[in-house]
């Protein structure tokens, strides 16, 4: 048995106001797990290490982003790659080192390997605040830092989130400028493009 609801418009109260978001409801003493992005909470947004640089540069503008995560068989964590990464000097220092085109790169061929990602530790982030985050950012230079903690049912390490020094500013109200700003010619146009 099913329920049915019969639902009736109603014109809009002339007094009406706009609902104030919970979204800025955040400042430098919070704590820092409030800025955090939980991917128990919201799916993180990945891709294949095979993907073209095109289809990860169509996912990341699709999904509002500029990191995914690249994952492998049974979600595994293989890297990540930025928005950086693509259109930056990256691609193109490759094809000048083996040759080929740019159409042949692979997400696996410019991404940031396991072994060379910096973390956080949940049991650190809990501890934290936002300032803190936010200053930790600025001082290695990073829009992105992801946050590790271990699955209670299997002891497997997981990534359970990530700090964005962007959604820290807007959550702030401050405008934050990127900390990795474009170094060479090629990432300004880059950059201008987007």
């Amino acid at each position: 048995m099913s329920l049915s609801v019969k639902v009736q418009t109603h014109q809009l109260s002339t007094h009406a106001v706009l609902c104030a978001s919970g979204f800025n409801q955040v400042s430098g003493d919070s704590s820092a797990i409030e800025a955090m992005t939980d991917f128990s909470r919201v799916p993180a947004v990945t891709v294949a290490a095979s993907a073209s640089l095109g289809e990860a540069n169509a996912r990341m503008i699709s999904r509002g982003v500029r990191l995914l995560m690249v994952t492998g068989h049974d979600e595994q964590v293989l890297g990540l790659i930025t928005a950086r990464d693509i259109l930056g000097e990256k691609p193109l220092q490759l094809l000048q080192a083996r040759g080929g085109r740019r159409e042949d790169l692979a997400v696996a061929d410019l991404m940031v390997k396991i072994g060379a990602i910096d973390t956080l530790y949940l049991t650190e982030v809990m501890n934290a605040r936002v300032s803190d985050i936010f200053n930790a950012l600025k001082e290695i230079g990073r829009q992105h830092i992801l946050v590790e903690d271990v699955d209670q049912a299997s002891g497997q390490p997981r990534v359970r989130g990530i700090f964005s020094a962007t959604q820290i500013g807007r959550q702030l109200g401050v405008p934050v400028l990127g900390f990795d700003l474009p170094k060479t010619f090629a990432e300004i146009e880059a950059a201008l493009a987007n």
